[in-house]
């Protein structure tokens, strides 16, 4: 152990310099600070809490004060319940009693202030403890590397690691694994695996929770093939995965649509007596219902109850989804149902599901009724419930009933978001009332929304459908204006619309430009000039395209392949071509 001496004043004097921290200042928590408005509790656990408030008020009274072992166990119990402020409130008044503290109580203050984002008072602290005679530890450092990367501050946790280091103090397994996980989800797996070396080094050897982090986050960047090496790698180390090493696992193989692979890695989680949690067949239920595997979804569910799992919001939410894609709303509604009957009550994702696809399906009567339930249960509706139905009364009345909704929306203080503009243009687009879509293409600047190519594309493909390719050029020379640079969905709609007015020469310069510009025409680029030039009579350029289509591995889509049929009687060598 280090001496508080030089090293200890060097170590506070640059965690100080680093954040620009004031020592002596510590965020004030009164004896009332705590409340309960925001405590989602039960009944019970606010009876312990308040129970445990008037044994700390108790405790304060007494003569002589009980010992800090009880007031730390008291705290601790508060820690475990998330009551942060109240434990610093506590904390404040035992300091005012004279009721001394030490090492184990002040890294509980520190954990305190990290949990609750202040996680430079948690460094004032560190400087208080120095002041007090108090020696930190490797847990005091965990505690302010972990807050200072859930506070996104990556690099300051880095250098906070590299200077407990230098000064002596050794990095434990919790140590790396702090550091480690934020780097993954970065992607900065060179980092990652440097400092797996680096543990080896230091006869630190890594533990399931450091391979897991890595592991996850290769699964998500796609990288399964190292993940898949790493998993190998551990296991011939005599590290044993656990559940969480498989849900990664399993949830990149059903994503890559690699099910046989998933089946032999749950089959295989069984016989080494690994019991899947609530999230392996929540992940299984989401995926099957995602693909439309919605027995299997409901297998899955079956399979969970059978085994003494109760289906959660997730898993019931999942499935609702699967039967919704399946169309199978009646099921779905049923489903619904059976959650508030056995108590797990749907939240705002669950209702969400169901209004989408309601307004997906045109069911709009239906959607407005859960909405309208939704606001009876005290559920606060966000963006995305706002969108789906403005999406669906676009898709399944009339744009002009959508709008009256959003303005409504709008008076009573929501804040559209970009997704609202783009399904209101969809809507007024469609039914080719460019006056109303660019009053909203001006309108997006009340709310400081930035116009972006989506929008943009949008209305020059309602546009170029209408026939006003004169209005969608001059939105497509007005891109670079804005700061925004076309893509290959905004080439291909210009290429479409000049293709329309048979204007070839023009579509083939913009087709042509695309690669000038850093983008390569994708199969529906060449398919819609192919069928401008083969619509057109111009046979020679369409079987030229269509050669060159084919070289870059690309297909013919159905209308190109109707074309060539239709023209085939005339001109063999298109058929031989395509």
């Amino acid at each position: 152990m280090l001496r508080r001496s030089s090293s200890s004043i060097r170590l506070l004097s640059a965690f100080a310099s680093h954040l620009h921290l004031h020592l002596h200042e510590v965020m004030p928590f009164s004896a009332n600070s705590f409340s309960l408005l925001h405590t989602p509790y039960s009944t019970s656990a606010t009876k312990t809490f308040h129970r445990l408030i008037s044994s700390f008020n108790h405790m304060l009274r007494m003569n002589p004060a009980p010992s800090l072992i009880q007031f730390t166990k008291l705290l601790s119990a508060l820690v475990k319940m998330k009551h942060f402020q109240t434990v610093l409130s506590f904390s404040n008044q035992m300091e005012f009693m004279g009721i001394s503290t030490d090492a184990y109580t002040t890294n509980m203050l520190i954990n305190c202030f990290c949990r609750l984002h202040h996680v430079d008072f948690g460094f004032s602290v560190l400087g208080k403890m120095f002041k007090l005679g108090l020696e930190p530890d490797i847990v005091t450092f965990n505690t302010l590397i972990n807050g200072l990367c859930k506070q996104g501050n990556l690099v300051e946790a880095v250098n906070c690691f590299d200077n407990i280091v230098a000064l002596g103090y050794q990095p434990n397994v919790q140590t790396y694994n702090v550091i480690v996980n934020p780097l993954s989800k970065m992607g900065k797996f060179n980092v990652v695996f440097g400092l797996l070396d680096k543990m080896g080094e230091r006869g630190c050897e890594a533990d399931v929770v450091t391979y897991n982090s890595i592991i996850d986050s290769l699964c998500k960047y796609g990288l399964l093939k190292e993940a898949f090496h790493l998993f190998s790698k551990i296991r011939s180390e005599g590290i044993l995965p656990n559940v969480v090493t498989y849900n990664s696992l399993i949830q990149c193989l059903c994503y890559s649509d690699q099910w046989s692979k998933a089946s032999k890695l749950f089959n295989e989680m069984m016989d080494l007596n690994i019991a899947p949690s609530i999230i392996t067949y929540s992940i299984l239920v989401d995926e099957f219902g995602k693909e439309g595997r919605v027995d299997k979804a409901r297998s899955v569910v079956g399979t969970m109850i059978q085994r003494g799992i109760t289906p959660d919001i997730m898993t019931y939410s999942s499935l609702i989804d699967g039967y919704c894609l399946d169309r199978q709303m009646h099921q779905a509604r049923n489903l619904f149902n059976v959650m508030n009957r056995k108590g797990c009550n749907p939240d705002v994702q669950t209702y969400n599901i169901l209004i989408h696809w309601y307004g997906k399906w045109r069911m709009m009567d239906e959607a407005e009724q859960l909405y309208n339930e939704m606001l009876l249960r005290g559920l606060v509706p966000n963006n995305y419930t706002y969108n789906a139905l403005i999406r669906g009364s676009c898709h399944t009345r009339s744009p002009g009933e959508a709008m009256k909704f959003f303005n409504n929306l709008c008076l009573g203080g929501y804040i559209p978001d970009i997704v609202a503009y783009s399904n209101l243009l969809h809507g007024f687009c469609g039914q080719k009332n460019f006056d109303v879509a660019i009053g909203l293409l001006h309108e997006m600047k009340r709310y400081k929304l930035k116009r972006n190519i989506v929008i943009y594309g949008i209305l020059m493909d309602g546009m170029c459908k209408a026939g006003r390719l004169k209005d969608a050029k001059k939105l497509f020379s007005r891109l670079s204006v804005e700061g925004l640079q076309p893509n290959v969905t905004i080439y291909n709609i210009m290429i479409g619309g000049l293709c329309k007015e048979g204007l070839l020469d023009e579509a083939y310069k913009v087709f042509r430009k695309m690669k000038e510009n850093g983008y390569s025409p994708d199969s529906v680029s060449y398919n819609v000039i192919i069928h401008g030039f083969l619509r057109h009579k111009n046979l020679t350029k369409g079987v030229e395209l269509i050669g060159e289509m084919r070289q870059r591995g690309f297909s013919a889509d159905n209308t190109t392949v109707a074309l060539v049929v239709d023209l085939s009687c005339k001109k063999d060598i298109i058929l031989d071509n395509l």
